[in-house]
């Protein structure tokens, strides 16, 4: 699948999104982004070949396979900046209503994680830009699957027009951060509505050392909460009951 006409989605998202590029193939739209765009600059590329994923990871997938696009806005001066990705998150699950997320901004499908979300801070201008990066599998093989535990809509048995999935999807993510530069608490509330990691015995894993148990909730800020204690990073493995 490949976007068919840049044209109509460019038009279906204008009151939200006035740049909206489509190239073939791209190392990393995040990167490319944030060299070559401004606020309310949107690209969508068939094809990554240096996608980046949270701590650190690669994020590549055959051509044809997965919706990628970033986008880039202004850091609103008052909203928590890791509200950002879990705005885009909830995005995915406004236009994909079966799926759940892990904390922060995994899309689940039964369990497997179908969608990537990786949000990156530019402090380098003024204000702050923000741009957030997503990787929808929509259509895969079940043997090309990067990991165990993946899937992808089509194996699911969701199948999408790609255009209009993807206008669907900018038009929510649009939505979405909007509330968050508002500081519109039904951004949260929404959010822990889908949230599978509340109420979860997990593993969350850090750079400073691993943390084990049960996930208490989403604070204001958009951090887990441990035991207690606040957690802004890290990578949640769903644990099972002893």
């Amino acid at each position: 699948m490949t976007v068919r006409n840049i044209e109509h989605i460019q038009g279906a998202v204008a009151h939200a999104w006035r740049d909206v590029r489509w190239v073939d193939t791209i190392g990393s739209t995040n990167a490319e982004l944030l060299a070559t765009g401004s606020p309310g600059s949107v690209l969508i590329a068939d094809e990554q070949t240096a996608g980046k994923g949270r701590m650190g990871r690669r994020w590549v997938s055959p051509k044809g396979s997965q919706l990628a696009l970033s986008v880039l806005v202004d850091a609103p001066s008052s909203a928590p900046l890791g509200l950002a990705s879990l705005a885009a998150g909830l995005a995915v699950t406004d236009v994909v209503p079966e799926a759940a997320l892990k904390w922060p901004n995994d899309a689940l499908l039964g369990g497997k994680k179908f969608a990537g979300i990786l949000s990156e801070v530019d402090f380098s201008s003024a204000p702050p830009r923000v741009v957030i990066g997503i990787g929808i599998n929509v259509a895969w093989r079940a043997e090309d699957l990067p990991v165990e535990g993946a899937t992808s809509l089509n194996l699911e048995r969701i199948e999408v027009d790609f255009d209009e999935f993807a206008v669907d999807l900018l038009t929510a993510l649009a939505r979405r951060l909007e509330q968050w530069a508002q500081g519109d608490g039904q951004l949260l509330e929404d959010y822990r509505r889908v949230c599978e990691s509340v109420g979860k015995h997990v593993r969350l894993t850090r750079a400073e050392g691993d943390v084990e148990g049960t996930v208490e909730g989403v604070n204001a800020a958009g951090e887990i909460l441990i035991g207690g204690t606040a957690y802004s990073a890290g990578d949640v493995t769903h644990l099972r009951p002893a």
